[in-house]
């Protein structure tokens, strides 16, 4: 996977997040449902408290008053797992109070570490893997009967295509929308094959009609999710065989072009794009739609094809710096952001150097950069020796995060001086007489509220910047971007 739990972000770290909606009052029982991890995760769990409200559970955004508590969790990195657990420990120790109290784990973690959580730690009462979401409430009961529950069967089928998310972002405004499951790429330092599943795409009709359903409930933008979205494909299978004669093959271009359609107003982003599989068709349908807006993440990991290679990503160096060309050829004004992993098994100070030259050509607007963790059952815990020193590890990610902060400020100065056609997200955290919202680059903007409303497009002329927030004011000139 692309960009589950990805350490640094210019020196930030993605949190676990209490994840809930206003509490129903004709519901009798109450979920507490904590996040942790990549937008999947935030997404799986909105499918998980549309389940559990057919079930009678309301979400609460207490701790103390829930009779249900699940960690939706992430497994891509140790420390997360870690977090996991510390939470886990306090609420093992809330239970003591509230024998009624029903603890569970779901997601990535689930599959892994089931034994664990469930026998030796006994830190949690239910186990559920990502495709096993609607059986939920059957392992709820068996809890209730005494029993330990777990279901971490994997799917190939299972999508969740028909069910309607339980939306957990209090702004209202921006949503996500999940097109795939699962990953085919064997990447060799990630584990999301084994918690995750074999790839499966979803019914284009339903992600249309969801993209509908949410515009007319007010978003103004929907980000298309997978683990890999450029290898979206419906009815045909990995072979290039057609599933179904009569209906229509739909990949990613195409996909992006009907929910571009669905109406001018609704923004559409994707994440995450794999350098091997982006192509050119999808470019050019970001081009031909102001609604899509001009920004690609597109991971790289390292900028050295040994290291790549020993990575099991698919392409080299060479090949990601013309996928990058393409996308500016395209698109000149697109902006990009990308992964960078420091310290990867057998990795040389040259390999290193080669990474940081890669970063010097791209300039990228942002990116995650993180130092390799071993995770067990991958391909390099198998074949390679982590042998990279930690020490090594963490000054190389040093390295690239300055890189990194001096391309990042770069970037957001290029914005000033423009007038940008702004989607107002809600009210800056900082300033309560401000709002925010972002560019079609995804660049944050600050701007004085005035008389503009949330979910409502502004556009915002910028005068100033800190080295990652352009600063603004409202205008009624003609945008640039």
């Amino acid at each position: 996977m692309e960009a589950d739990d990805k350490k640094e972000l210019l020196g930030e770290s993605f949190q676990g997040t209490p994840t809930v909606v206003p509490s129903q009052p004709t519901h009798t029982r109450k979920l507490y449902l904590e996040s942790y991890g990549c937008q999947m995760n935030f997404s799986d769990s909105e499918i998980v408290a549309s389940i559990l409200s057919d079930a009678g559970f309301s979400t609460t955004r207490e701790e103390d008053e829930a009779d249900l508590i699940l960690l939706n969790t992430c497994a891509i990195r140790e420390n997360a797992e870690q977090r996991v657990r510390a939470r886990l420990r306090q609420f093992k120790q809330a239970k003591g109070a509230r024998p009624h109290l029903v603890v569970g784990v779901l997601g990535c973690m689930a599959e892994r570490l089931k034994e664990s959580l469930l026998e030796q730690e006994k830190l949690v009462d239910l186990v559920v893997g990502p495709d096993a979401y609607r059986d939920i409430p059957n392992l709820v009961e068996q809890v209730h009967g005494g029993q330990k529950a777990v279901n971490v069967l994997l799917s190939r089928e299972e999508t969740y295509a028909e069910i309607s998310p339980v939306r957990l972002d209090a702004n209202g405004v921006t949503a996500f929308i999940s097109i795939m499951r699962g990953c085919d790429n064997m990447c060799s330092f990630c584990v999301v094959p084994f918690t995750r599943g074999r790839e499966r795409s979803r019914d284009p009709e339903s992600i249309v009609r969801e993209a509908h359903e949410l515009f007319e409930a007010g978003y103004r933008e929907v980000t298309l999710l997978g683990q890999n979205v450029d290898s979206y494909k419906w009815n045909i299978d990995n072979k290039g065989v057609i599933k179904d004669e009569a209906q229509p093959v739909v990949r990613f271009a195409e996909l992006i072009d009907r929910v571009a359609h669905v109406h001018p107003d609704l923004r559409v982003r994707f994440s995450t794009s794999h350098p091997k599989d982006m192509t050119d068709d999808v470019l050019e349908v970001m081009a031909q739609h102001e609604n899509v807006c001009k920004y690609i993440h597109l991971p790289v990991q390292s900028g050295n094809s040994d290291v790549l290679k020993r990575m099991n990503r698919g392409y080299t160096r060479e090949w990601y710096l013309e996928r990058m060309e393409s996308i500016h050829r395209i698109m000149p004004d697109c902006a990009t952001s990308t992964d960078i992993i420091s310290g990867f098994c057998g990795e040389t100070e040259a390999e290193h150097q080669d990474t940081l030259s890669l970063m010097e050509m791209m300039s990228y607007d942002m990116a995650y950069m993180f130092s390799y963790s071993e995770r067990p059952r991958t391909l390099a815990q198998r074949k390679y020796e982590n042998d990279v020193p930690e020490e090594v590890k963490k000054r190389r990610l040093q390295e690239i995060m300055a890189v990194q902060k001096v391309h990042a400020a770069n970037r957001t100065k290029s914005y000033v001086g423009r007038t940008y056609r702004v989607l107002v997200e809600g009210t800056s955290k900082k300033k309560e007489d401000q709002y925010f919202g972002r560019t079609t680059y995804n660049t944050v903007v600050v701007f004085p509220k005035e008389d503009a409303q949330p979910g409502t497009y502004v556009n915002v002329h910028v005068h100033d910047c800190t080295p990652v927030t352009l600063i603004g004011t409202i205008t009624q000139d003609s945008k640039d971007a």
